[in-house]
């Protein structure tokens, strides 16, 4: 019978004792969501992780969390910055972020 060679996998696969490093922390989950997709679109992969508390015992304490690799944190950390540069918005509004220099490449 001959031997068959397992398919490839498509996407590596995580090291599972890869470190995280905590890049952002919010109280508000929706801004989480959105520099987690600026990440995401700078090619940097990351976990966003809830943390909560009982209100009665720790009013105030929690919110949200990103973590990155060690490795991206650098990088993470860039576009995190030029994201905080940027004047306020309204809940109706949207705005373009411009990392095309964050890593270096050009366009």
């Amino acid at each position: 019978m001959p031997a068959t060679n397992p398919a490839p996998q498509s996407e590596p696969q995580p090291e599972p004792n890869e470190k995280l490093v905590k890049i952002f922390d919010t109280e508000r989950e929706n801004e989480a969501i959105v520099v987690q997709g600026l990440l995401e679109s700078a090619g940097i992969d990351s976990d966003l992780k809830s943390i909560d508390a009982v209100q009665d015992a720790f009013p105030g304490v929690g919110g949200t969390v990103i973590l990155v690799r060690e490795e991206d944190a650098p990088e993470a950390g860039k576009i995190i910055e030029a994201y905080r540069q940027l004047p306020p918005l309204d809940d109706d509004s949207t705005a373009d972020i411009d990392i095309s220099g964050v890593r270096g490449e050009s366009a």
